[in-house]
Parts: C-alpha cells; sequence; structure tokens
C-alpha cells in the first residue's frame, strides 16, 4: 500500500511555496520520496525553507519568480523540466487575498487578484502541460478555497478567481486526460496561515468559524500534505476532474 503513495524520482514544482500551505504541501510531497522545487518571489525566504526541509534529509531546491510575470513563468517551468528531465507534477498554489467592502475596491486590485489567483495559475498548467505531454503524464493540482464554492462578504476577487480555477480544472481535466494528465483542485477551509491571521485575531470571527465547523478549530497547514500526495501519486491515478475539499466540514453544515 506504502507504494502507491509513493512520490520517488518526482519532480514536483510547488509555487507559493516559501510557507504556510504551499510549504506544508512540498514538506509532505518530499516526505513521500520527491524532489520539491519551491517557487516563490524572494529568493532568501524561499532557500530558508528549502534548507530547512533538506536539513531533515529531504530533496529540494528552489525557483524564486513572480507567478504574475507569466514570461518568467514560462521560463523557470522550460528550465525545471530541461534540468531534470521531467516535471511529473505542479502544485499551483500561490495566492494573494485583499479583503475590503464592494465600493472600496479599486479595480486595478481586482484584476491584480485574478493575475496572480488565475491567470498564473492557467499560465503555468499551459507550461506544464507542454513539458508533461511528451512523456504522456503528469498531475496538474490547483489550490483552489471553499470560498470558491461558498461566500463570504468583502473578499470578491479571491472567491471569483477560486471558482475559476475549480471550472477551468474541469475543462483542462477532460482535454489533457488522452495525454495521461490529470488535473484537480484541493479546495482548503479555514487553516492557520499568515493569511488568515487576521482572521483569527479577530474574536468574532474566531468564534463564528469554529462553530460553523463540525470538527470546531482551525485546520493545520500539514493537514493539506496528504491531499497533495494523493492526487500526485499513484494513488490518485484515477481522479481527475475533482475537487478535493478539505475543510472540517465546514461547506457541509447548515
Amino acid at each position: 500500500m506504502a507504494s502507491l503513495f509513493s512520490l520517488d524520482e518526482h519532480v514536483v514544482l510547488i509555487t507559493g511555496a516559501s510557507r504556510g500551505l504551499g510549504l506544508a504541501m512540498a514538506s509532505a510531497m518530499a516526505e513521500a520520496g520527491a524532489l520539491v522545487v519551491l517557487n516563490g518571489r524572494d529568493p532568501t525566504t524561499l532557500e530558508q525553507a528549502a534548507s530547512g526541509l533538506r536539513a531533515r534529509g529531504l530533496k529540494a531546491e528552489t525557483a524564486p519568480f513572480d507567478v504574475s510575470d507569466f514570461a518568467a513563468s514560462a521560463r523557470e517551468v522550460a528550465a525545471i523540466a530541461a534540468r531534470h528531465g521531467r516535471l511529473d507534477t505542479v502544485v499551483l498554489n500561490a495566492g494573494v487575498n485583499f479583503r475590503k467592502p464592494l465600493l472600496e475596491w479599486e479595480t486595478e486590485d481586482f484584476r491584480r487578484v485574478l493575475d496572480i489567483n488565475l491567470t498564473g495559475c492557467f499560465v503555468l498548467a499551459r507550461e506544464a502541460a507542454r513539458a508533461m505531454i511528451p512523456r504522456g503524464s503528469g498531475r496538474i493540482i490547483f489550490t483552489g478555497s471553499v470560498m470558491g464554492i461558498v461566500a463570504r462578504p468583502t473578499v470578491h476577487a479571491y472567491a471569483a478567481a477560486k471558482a475559476g480555477l475549480a471550472g477551468m480544472a474541469k475543462t483542462l481535466a477532460v482535454e489533457l486526460a488522452p495525454k495521461g494528465i490529470t488535473v484537480n483542485t484541493i479546495c482548503p477551509g479555514f487553516f492557520d496561515t499568515e493569511m488568515n491571521t487576521p482572521l483569527m485575531q479577530n474574536p468574532e470571527f474566531d468564534a463564528w468559524m469554529k462553530s460553523r465547523c463540525p470538527l470546531g478549530r482551525w485546520a493545520r497547514p500539514e493537514e493539506l500534505g496528504g491531499a497533495a500526495v494523493y492526487l500526485a501519486s499513484r494513488a490518485g491515478s484515477y481522479v481527475t476532474g475533482a475537487m478535493l475539499v478539505v475543510d472540517g466540514g465546514l461547506t457541509i453544515n447548515m
């Protein structure tokens, strides 16, 4: 059974992997045997994250670039595939969030969220597929969100992007399945991450979230790692176009 979840010899690119959910997924995939390539914008922070993994005997390297720089994204994906002779999985996790009432939103802020959270993922998925198609196999994994399924006020661009990812994953899954490539979306609920610190420090929101979530707590980042390993491994080889919700039951609770 363990071999079903093995990622030995796999090369995996994870965007937004210097901390939080990206680093947690990278850690789990490296523990499963993969060489993980960590992406982020800050080379120093990335190298610290990669060094932490290597200190545990895991395989990690870095690829610093901004996912909203579409030319840089294409170059880096091609460089990783050329350097290692393969690119087995991409986990497209990088994202930003703005929280503002509708009338306070600037159009440029909305566009920036979509560039990073949606268009950037499309470009990286396209370039990853370009590297995967000749080998007849590959896994593309998007980090969506429960905000692409249910809604809260003020996160208009974030919710639009995450819902868009789930839809795009289905079209890509249908198109790329004959090429041996699966495409899926992981939809986290509320996790204890830096992005959610303002929400965790808000007593009213903290109490609401814990009362709404059947498990009654914020998720730990490492609790997302298993989902990424599953979708990238042989255990998930017949899963494509799916939304894997990891939210402690929040979206099923009336």
